[in-house]
């Protein structure tokens, strides 16, 4: 559990999306969180407190003025040992009320009183979020320290599209559990290859292998959640890019090398995660191939471009990691391999235990020997993955200064 022993106040504000809040509130305790829900008196035109009540396991509060608490003073006591102030949904009034620094009700006072970040998932119409006052609000909230989770654009309950949508409750989620992942490579430039490539053989027939994709979208996730801006070069996958990472779709080899190329130029750490294929068909039909002819029978096949030694071998090239899935002598074939590419870190698993699972058992190979990661999640042994590579970075630093 991500979140477990992370103490949370979740605040809500009215809107429709006040809905997706006993999600949100469901699936932190589910991670592990300790949540305590303030709402407004308008939040509870929306959903009731008993509703929260329930999933929490928590008093819902409502009032400023509560006698409840300690000298009636709710908007001190009730934040004071709270990790992070979660606002979801945040409407463009809570917004308003937030940036001219009033504080007329439990969750806006507590909010001015806090000592603990704020986190806010602002909820409204299109044209309210693109409204002047309001930008000017979230430029003064934003140089205040707030932090954001979204909007996103979408289809909204008033029947309009466009941004301000509420992210969904997991997203919300996700960018929490980013928020409390330390920034190790704050300011660095990122560039993850990810999923498997397609080589085409005729206009419907390709070759290609069953990578998920899953563990480059985990380090591309892992990587931002570290404070890094990524960009995540992926083959064709059913897979949501992870929030705040840009992605570059590509199809074959010969295209993940060209997005490779304009995307690496600045770039301060290299993740090949992409199973690429090795070959390609060289005499690929225009047509679709019939059954029983002559050219389906014999594929001539051209080797790809190894696009991890063509961003290794540049000048002044990023700190480079390379993947190996293997199904033998794991350790051998690992060491040979980044002899190889001449790379300083090589991640390695057995494939037959990580293709297509959500888990997986990687192992680090760099100068210094073996480092086994264990069995976790993707995304978990993704974030130790990039923890190691923040400290190689770390010690390649020091050892510069000293020279």
């Amino acid at each position: 559990m991500t979140l477990k022993g992370k103490k949370i106040l979740l605040g809500i504000s009215g809107g429709v999306a006040a809905y997706k809040a006993a999600q949100l509130a469901r699936l932190l305790a589910k991670d592990g969180a300790d949540v305590r829900v303030v709402m407004t008196e308008a939040a509870t035109r929306f959903v009731t407190p008993v509703t929260l009540q329930a999933l929490t396991g928590q008093t819902v509060w409502t009032d400023l003025w509560d006698p409840r608490v300690p000298d009636n003073m709710g908007h001190i006591e009730l934040s004071r040992d709270r990790d992070l102030i979660v606002v979801a949904p945040a409407s463009a009034d809570f917004l308003g009320k937030l940036a001219g620094g009033l504080a007329g009700d439990l969750l806006s006072t507590l909010c001015m009183a806090r000592r603990c970040p704020l986190l806010v998932a602002p909820a409204m119409n299109v044209e309210m979020w693109e409204n002047g006052a309001m930008q000017r609000n979230l430029h003064t909230l934003r140089g205040d320290g707030v932090h954001f989770a979204g909007p996103a654009a979408g289809d909204q309950a008033c029947g309009e599209v466009g941004m301000g949508r509420m992210l969904e409750p997991d997203e919300i989620v996700a960018e929490i559990e980013a928020f409390f992942q330390p920034k190790l490579l704050a300011g660095k430039r990122v560039l993850v290859t990810a999923g498997p490539t397609e080589e085409p053989i005729d206009p419907v027939r390709v070759i290609t292998n069953s990578s998920s994709g899953r563990m480059g979208y985990a380090v591309a996730r892992a990587a931002h959640e570290a404070g890094a801006r990524v960009t995540l070069v992926s083959g064709p996958t059913a897979l949501a890019a992870p929030l705040g990472v840009e992605r570059v779709d590509v199809r074959s080899a010969e295209q993940m090398l060209e997005a490779v190329k304009k995307a690496a130029p600045g770039c301060d750490v290299f993740f090949a995660v992409a199973a690429v294929s090795d070959y390609r068909v060289k005499n690929r039909a225009a047509q679709k191939m019939k059954k029983g002819a002559t050219a389906a029978k014999s594929l001539e096949l051209a080797e790809n471009p190894d696009i991890l030694a063509w961003v290794a071998g540049q000048k002044n090239a990023p700190f480079c990691v390379g993947f190996a899935a293997e199904t033998e002598r794991l350790a051998e074939n690992a060491r040979a391999k980044r002899a190889k590419k001449n790379i300083p870190l090589l991640a390695a698993n057995l494939a037959q235990r990580a293709l297509g699972a959500e888990d997986n058992d990687i192992t680090l190979f760099d100068d210094r020997g073996e480092h086994a990661l264990g069995r976790a999640s993707k995304l978990e042994l993704a974030r130790r993955l990039v923890a190691h590579v923040a400290a190689m970075l770390s010690r390649e630093k020091r050892a510069r200064a000293k020279a």
